[in-house]
């Protein structure tokens, strides 16, 4: 984890910045206007994923706003210039999905994640732009998922990490149905600026409580929890270090406008007073190889590889989490040199902690 790859394995692009819904801890912060990506856009991208994709499995992520906002028939458009060299990824809020969108994903081999937040009473953070609970039409629009046979994951945004909540919500998204799970705790970034702090014993226990209701029922892959195990067994079978890549994937991210934010998604369209905005060039005026050939010029890149190298050297968690991830330094300290966040706290080393605890509690009795 020495500085920043040539070639990314994804590349996260923004169809529109418009999203449908207000929820309360989103950070994007241009959601409410509906500035779409023009094609050409997308074919100055497709020209250099095409070497990229040659080096191995790769992703497009479309991500908003609200992927699906930009409407089916422009969506499809900026798919078209990638042809089939590559895999197609949509987040959603599963809002607007409808029998005609289950057969656009399946026409376009798309692959589809959906946020949802668990049962029902958990969703009050997600509503429509006119303030009314989105949960019904999110459940509607998972049903039709369903009805079609396509197969989904699913991201969660967990707010009060505690014991009793975790059990719940695997509960929930067993009986939903999702192949892939993934659990994010609210973090403070963008324009979302809620305090993030939580009881280390209460978010310990958290995930050493879904620890365990995943064991009872394993049958859907738990992103956190089995990175976890993983890596808890490669410590013990002495292959940690080959668990990490050797350098940092840039994540590139492609704004509606073709510019360009490396490493944190989150930073696109924020400004700082030091370094101006974030963006590393445009698509439109310079390939996307060449911007990232060109990364760790970029001065807060480099300013973050210094934290990265200071996580590095005095945190034991390192080798778990590779160093705190940009967004999260920057919007919890406003600079990208500094180490632990409250991110990292929630979502790192009190996932491993809870992951090594549910293990301690579980261990076979000697006879």
């Amino acid at each position: 984890m020495r500085g920043i790859a040539a070639v990314p394995t994804y590349v996260v692009m923004q169809p529109t910045t418009l999203c449908n819904l207000d929820c309360s801890y989103c950070y994007l912060p241009f959601r409410a206007a509906d500035k779409r990506m023009p094609v050409e856009v997308a074919a100055a991208v497709a020209s250099s994923v095409g070497a990229f994709a040659r080096a191995g499995r790769f992703s497009v992520v479309w991500h908003g706003g609200e992927p699906l906002a930009a409407g089916r028939e422009h969506l499809g458009a900026l798919l078209a210039p990638f042809g089939g060299s590559v895999e197609h990824h949509v987040q959603t809020n599963a809002t607007l999905i409808d029998d005609a969108w289950c057969e656009f994903f399946a026409e376009h081999d798309v692959r589809v994640s959906v946020s949802v937040d668990g049962p029902e009473a958990r969703n009050g953070e997600r509503v429509t732009r006119g303030g009314k609970p989105a949960y019904d039409r999110i459940a509607r629009g998972i049903e039709a998922l369903r009805r079609h046979g396509i197969p989904f994951s699913a991201l969660c945004v967990v707010g009060d990490p505690r014991p009793g909540v975790a059990a719940e919500l695997y509960s929930y998204f067993l009986e939903l149905g999702c192949e892939v799970l993934g659990i994010n705790v609210e973090e403070r970034e963008g324009v979302n600026t809620r305090d993030n702090r939580h009881a280390a014993a209460d978010v310990t226990a958290f995930w050493a409580e879904l620890v365990g209701a995943w064991r009872r029922d394993p049958r859907i892959h738990l992103r956190e929890v089995e990175w976890s195990l993983r890596y808890a067994g490669a410590v013990l079978d002495g292959t940690a270090d080959d668990l990490l890549p050797r350098r940092l994937d840039p994540i590139p991210t492609v704004a509606h406008d073709g510019s360009v934010v490396l490493l944190s998604p989150e930073l696109a369209g924020f400004h700082d007073p030091r370094y101006g905005d974030f963006t590393s060039g445009n698509v439109l005026t310079t390939p996307l190889g060449e911007i990232l050939a060109t990364a760790a010029d970029t001065p807060w890149i480099a300013e973050f590889l210094r934290g990265v190298q200071a996580c590095r050297e005095a945190c034991p968690y390192f080798g778990f989490c590779g160093g705190a991830h940009a967004a999260n330094r920057y919007f919890e300290h406003g600079r990208f040199d500094m180490t632990e966040t409250d991110h990292c706290r929630n979502s790192k080393i009190r996932l491993l902690e809870g992951v090594l605890d549910h293990a301690r509690d579980h261990q076979p009795t000697a006879v």
